[in-house]
């Protein structure tokens, strides 16, 4: 089985699963009823832009160190610290104004299992944050320069990552599976994405990304 080597959205193996359990939770391991309950739902065909930005707004928050179970709907909040990303239920209100320098965004898992960010004011001003985001963005652009399809680096199972990032990683990459399916674009090879990335490197990545999930 191929794995992912780093946090950045790269080729993976799918992980072999036998089956998702029993839906009552009868007989169920914990893990199984995990791997149940973070099953997409409500998957639809997407434009390509749309597609793009929710796989690099949900790899940004993957690649964020957290230990605790996401919930649909929830706030959760992104920070920069010191050379890594955290998420956190605490909101940048109620930490030191060390910490609110590095607020990324306030992000949310939608029921198909990707993820948006409201981008903070950090990003939109030169800072650690909106350099850390811009780096970020052309390490996603580079990895799409390749004659792979999208499915063929979709995070499907990445062993650096702990328990609830791989179980969510690996529920992003059935979602987007899903969605280029429903749209039929499982053909098109990740330059042919790569092409329908804004023109925004560096600086304020963020922000180009996430609008043009309406376009």
């Amino acid at each position: 089985m191929t794995e992912r080597k780093d946090i950045k959205p790269a080729a993976a193996g799918e992980l072999a699963i036998g089956g998702q359990g029993n839906p009552d939770g009868k007989g169920c391991n914990g893990f199984l009823l995990d791997w149940y309950r973070s099953e997409p739902r409500g998957v639809v065909a997407k434009p390509q832009r749309q597609v793009l930005a929710e796989f690099f707004t949900s790899m940004l928050v993957l690649s964020a160190k957290f230990k605790y179970k996401p919930a649909v709907g929830t706030e959760n909040y992104l920070y920069l610290d010191g050379d890594e990303w955290l998420l956190s239920l605490i909101h940048p209100g109620e930490w030191s104004d060390e910490r609110r320098a590095g607020f990324v965004g306030t992000c949310i898992l939608q029921r198909d299992m990707t993820w948006t960010i409201t981008p903070s004011e950090n990003l939109s001003r030169h800072s650690a944050v909106s350099r850390a985001v811009g780096r970020f963005f052309d390490a996603f652009a580079d990895t799409l320069d390749s004659d792979l399809t999208l499915e063929e680096i979709l995070p499907f199972y990445v062993s650096s990552f702990g328990y609830y990032q791989r179980l969510h990683a690996n529920a992003l990459s059935r979602s987007i599976r899903a969605a280029v399916t429903l749209g039929d674009q499982r053909s098109l090879r990740c330059r042919d994405w790569r092409a329908a990335l804004p023109n925004k490197r560096g600086e304020g990545a963020l922000l180009g990304v996430t609008e043009s999930a309406g376009a």
